[in-house]
Order: structure tokens, then C-alpha cells, then sequence
């Protein structure tokens, strides 16, 4: 026999061969938690479902359907709905309001990751279309820091040019971003106007590149970061690392951009062709 702690009472468990106890659950109580576990689940992915039909603009308007229609459409329980509107509405995507009913708060801004990466002409409804202006926090000839010179290829300590700003869209915050670049590409953005997007500067400071890359995370905001965009500590952002190289590859440009992910969603698409895997 075996003596193990439950709740800070001390109960006596049987031992198995091996050395391994017995689970003091009955099937019935092992039954009721795996249920448990799969309505968790069922709130999870009508969660899913609703918050990719409201980021899509599947609803007219921002209007949600109904609990009644939403429980007809999923096949889903009042309380399975009730709860996944909660989360929703926690998240800040959609409110409740009594006598109107759900709807959207707001719809990102969904980019194509080949317009981020500025190597194509932005359609007409891209934020990066010039449908942005910055809001200015740093524009100053600093020292390199260590990362960034092993980012960029160059010696620590090297001159560069620091670039931060906010983006704004019809006067809020987007996208805080803090850019390091080497001269003499540094010396034409200094110099030139900074009035809508990044890729504008460069276009308009006649700053050409042949190669961006992105690395993409996530995080919680921290107090600073949520400060400078509006947001809550704890929302969610998008944390892009972006290096920007000339037509030779040499890189001169490094950015870190923490992006509301409330606000812009990326969009890429890769086309498989048969035999040209390899």
C-alpha cells in the first residue's frame, strides 16, 4: 500500500506492479471530465469559426447572426455559443449590445506578404499604399549596437541612422516600427521627407533594395509597446524582424516592427507544381 496526499488530506492508494497508483476517478468521473474537455473544445472552434467570418467581413454590415441563427448554423448548444461570444468580446473583437445585438468592433487590414515585403506594387486598398502616415518618436545618426551590426554585416559601432516612428491609420495607431540603416542609403532617408509609408520614403529618397526578408512571431504587449499603440498590456502583437538588402544582397536596412494583430493580418499564398518539388 502506498500513502499519497489528495487535497491535503492523506489517503491511502493501492499500488500497481511497478510502482504506479491506481487513479481514484471512477469511469464515471473520468466520462464527465472527458465531456467537459470536449465542450471546451466545441467553444474553442466556434470561437475559431465566428473570428475568421468576422476578420473575413463575412457578415454585412459587422452584424452577427443571432444565438439562435448561430446555434441553427453550428449545430452547437446556447451555452456553447454564449461562451464563444464571450471570448470574442473579451478579445475586443466584437460587442454586445441589449435590444441591437453582436457585431464586429472592427475589421483588420489583411496584406499581402509580398506587398509587406514591398517587392510589388501595393493594390489600391493596401495600408501600404500610401494610406498611412508616421508618427515620428527618433530620426538620429547613432552608433550601431551589437545586434544590429551582426544583423546588418558590419563592424559594432559602425554610423547608422535610426528611424522610429508610429503608423497611423485615420489617426490610430497600427504599427510602431524602429529601423537601423547603413549609409549611404541612411544619408537619403535622413534627408528626405517622411510623410506616408516606409517603401514610400525609400521610393521618394530614390533608395532602391533587391531583397526583403521577414522573420514573424507573437507576444504579448508589453506596458510600453501597448502605451505607444493604444492597446491593453497582454493583446496580442505581431513581432516582425525585417532586413532589407541592395540588388548585390548586401544588407543595409534592420527593423523591428510590433504590429496590432487587431488591426492587420498578413495574407500569402504558394502554388504547388507537380515534378518541381525538388
Amino acid at each position: 500500500m502506498g500513502v499519497r496526499a489528495i487535497g491535503g488530506n492523506t489517503a491511502v492508494m493501492p499500488w500497481r506492479p511497478g510502482g504506479k497508483a491506481r487513479s481514484l476517478a471512477s469511469p464515471g468521473m473520468r466520462t464527465q471530465h472527458r465531456r467537459g474537455e470536449g465542450r471546451a473544445h466545441d467553444v474553442r472552434r466556434l470561437r475559431d469559426m465566428i473570428r475568421a467570418a468576422v476578420q473575413g467581413g463575412s457578415y454585412p454590415g459587422g452584424q452577427l447572426p443571432t444565438e439562435a441563427e448561430l446555434m441553427a448554423a453550428h449545430g452547437a448548444s446556447r451555452a456553447t455559443v454564449r461562451e464563444a461570444l464571450s471570448l470574442l468580446r473579451a478579445e475586443g473583437l466584437i460587442e454586445r449590445t441589449q435590444g441591437i445585438g453582436t457585431h464586429a468592433v472592427v475589421r483588420p487590414a489583411d496584406e499581402k506578404l509580398v506587398e509587406a515585403h514591398g517587392v510589388i506594387r501595393p493594390d489600391q486598398h493596401s495600408l501600404l499604399n500610401r494610406r498611412t502616415r508616421p508618427r515620428l518618436l527618433d530620426r538620429s545618426e547613432i552608433a550601431a549596437p551589437a545586434l544590429v551590426a551582426d544583423r546588418l554585416g558590419v563592424p559594432a559601432g559602425t554610423p547608422c541612422l535610426r528611424l522610429e516612428y508610429v503608423a497611423l491609420h485615420q489617426e490610430e495607431p497600427i504599427w510602431l516600427a524602429t529601423n537601423y540603416a547603413l549609409f549611404p542609403e541612411a544619408a537619403r532617408l535622413r534627408d528626405s521627407p517622411f510623410v506616408t509609408d516606409w517603401y514610400a520614403l525609400m521610393a521618394e529618397a530614390g533608395v532602391e533594395f533587391g531583397q526583403s526578408e521577414f522573420i514573424i512571431g507573437a507576444e504579448p504587449a508589453d506596458p510600453l509597446v501597448a502605451a505607444v499603440l493604444g492597446i491593453a498590456p497582454g493583446a496580442p502583437v505581431l513581432v516582425t524582424e525585417q532586413t532589407i538588402a541592395d540588388a548585390a544582397g548586401r544588407p543595409f536596412d534592420l527593423a523591428f516592427v510590433h504590429i496590432r494583430a487587431d488591426r492587420f493580418r498578413f495574407v500569402s499564398r504558394g502554388t504547388r507544381f507537380p515534378g518541381r518539388e525538388a
